[in-house]
């Protein structure tokens, strides 16, 4: 965003600093609804067609939907009629034969129970009618077929040198599936049928979690994806791990490319056509488990910032409010128990979403943490967010996550912590009570019950990287870092209070990834390895219980 595209947003510039997500919403819109009646004024006004005219338009043009209704049950065109008077974007619809739509961006995602319920969603260029998704236990048999939720989106021109775009995203719930058993899927609609021969190369497959707790299994972990070279060779090294699922920490696709959580950032909403198609290779087989950065809140879909997201994902619905934090929930998968988390609504440095969930989030998070630390057979416990609690990097720690959540993964005994915000990979030594209790080195081992909770931030997802206040220290290059380091942490008001400190353990900058196998066991270990996009191991460690 430059300063040339404020007047045709007509933000005032001294605004920019004060306003949450929330009154950006409302302002962007009513913005957008006095603009769009001065253009239809004159074009009735030029064509003779008076008010009649202009009801004409606000019937067959393209409304835009209501805050969270972005889509409907099922059919081409759902989720098209906005509130009366609501803005008029200008294009018209396109229509195009089914046979020639072929659909892109198939992601997965667990739904509350990942051993019987998988969310299959996928996106087509242009509107279509009765998509579907086939599914069965072979690929020649696909004699299951679920109808498709369609929620399209659509988004006006935000700045001069960006389009109108539509969007249609597609999303089909399967339930009642057996635990540990590959399922093959096809995804169509009329016209398109992933059966035939000429379509059968399109044809995916998955596997629901296992029945029990005694298997082993690895799922990986990155945040700060974006889209370009960097992410996709991510990706791929990712793939060759056989993860179970995948957890992104935020940050997906930086269609907004500011992330200051003001009103004069844009969003360039193709970005995300091409997010999802460079993930498909992976995230068509393996659940793609996300949660919300600063980068993800994109004003003009929602009060809060996330209607994009909701019209993207089908997450799990347990969260404390899956309308209003969609990026909110927990699964269990085998003996791991984990839990995404919305760190907007606690950020220091980034307060457009400060306080949205009004503390529900907090309440939910203790709650579920008490739970899955008394449910017989989850030996481990790891939670996942977007802002640093423990970084040196660029953005440093916030403090608001510390206030509201690290006491929380201190009385629960939290295994691990994954971030994401700076765009490296930085491993804590076990922390508790903001403090290490112990040097963890590199392929060292610890016990949350007695040492605390290692925290690593992963943040190397392909985005361009940051850089540390001090050298790097990784497997084979520990000694060349010093054990302190100056850094900070963002204080309620958005201040820097200057902190040195000896937590910092492991520091790389490149592109990485975490690789975490669950082996469960009379003494259940999570063995932690941090990968660069190359595959070289630049760290590793273990969590084990019951030493």
């Amino acid at each position: 965003m430059t300063a040339h595209d404020l007047p045709h947003m007509g933000i005032p510039e001294r605004l920019a600093a004060r306003m949450s997500m929330a009154e950006q919403h409302e302002y962007l819109r009513a913005k957008l609804t006095r603009r769009t009646a001065r253009r239809v004024s004159r074009r009735d006004v030029l064509a003779g067609g008076g008010i009649a005219a202009a009801g004409a338009l606000g019937t067959a043009g393209l409304v835009v939907g209501s805050d969270r209704a972005l889509g409907g049950g099922g059919g081409a065109g759902a989720g098209t009629a906005g509130p009366a008077g609501g803005p008029v974007l200008t294009r018209a619809p396109l229509k195009v034969d089914g046979s020639l739509v072929a659909p892109f961006g198939r992601h997965l995602a667990f739904g509350t129970d990942p051993r019987t319920r998988m969310r299959i969603s996928w996106q087509v260029p242009f509107a279509v009618r009765s998509p579907y998704v086939r599914v069965g236990v072979r690929p020649w048999e696909l004699d299951r077929r679920i109808g498709a939720e369609v929620r399209e989106l659509r988004t006006p021109s935000l700045a001069e040198d960006l389009p109108e775009v539509e969007q249609f995203y597609l999303h089909a719930a399967l339930d009642g599936l057996r635990p540990g058993t590959t399922y093959y899927y096809g995804v169509g609609h009329e016209g398109f049928d992933p059966t035939t021969a000429e379509r059968f190369g399109t044809v995916g497959s998955f596997t629901t979690a296992p029945a029990g707790t005694d298997a082993r299994f690895v799922f990986t972990a990155f945040g700060d994806q974006g889209v370009g070279h960097d992410a996709l060779a991510n990706d791929q090294v990712i793939l060759g791990q056989n993860p179970a699922f995948h957890l992104h920490a935020g940050d997906l696709c930086y269609a907004d490319d500011t992330g200051h959580g003001k009103e004069s950032d844009t969003y360039d909403a193709r970005t995300w056509d091409r997010f999802l198609a460079q993930n498909e290779s992976v995230a068509s087989r393996v659940p793609w488990m996300v949660t919300t950065g600063n980068h993800d809140m994109e004003a003009w879909y929602s009060p809060d910032g996330y209607g994009g997201q909701a019209a993207r994902w089908t997450l799990p619905d347990n969260g404390p409010d899956p309308e209003k934090a969609p990026g909110v929930y927990a699964f269990t998968y085998g003996n791991t128990g984990v839990i995404a988390l919305d760190a907007n609504d606690v950020s220091y440095e980034i307060p457009a979403n400060l306080g949205y969930t009004d503390g529900a989030q907090t309440r939910w998070l203790e709650r579920t943490l008490k739970r899955l630390r008394a449910e017989k057979g989850i030996d481990f416990v790891v939670v996942f967010f977007h802002h640093c609690a423990y970084s040196t990097s660029t953005h440093a720690s916030d403090g608001g996550v510390r206030d509201a959540w690290t006491g929380l993964f201190d009385r629960y005994r939290t295994d691990l912590v994954i971030n994401g915000h700076n765009h490296v990979y930085e491993r804590t030594d076990p922390v508790r009570g903001g403090e290490p209790t112990r040097k963890l080195a590199v392929g060292g081992t610890t016990d949350p019950e007695k040492d605390g909770t290692v925290y690593v931030t992963a943040g190397g997802g392909g985005k361009k990287l940051y850089d540390f206040p001090v050298p790097d220290s990784y497997e084979g290059h520990e000694g060349e870092a010093p054990e302190s380091v100056r850094a900070f942490h963002w204080t309620e008001g958005k201040e820097r209070d200057r902190d040195r400190v000896t937590w910092s353990r492991v520091r790389y900058t490149g592109f990485s990834f975490l690789a975490v196998e669950s082996r469960p066991g009379a003494r259940p270990s999570l063995n932690v390895t941090a990968l660069a996009a190359s595959g070289e191991r630049i760290d590793h460690f273990t969590v084990e219980r019951g030493r």
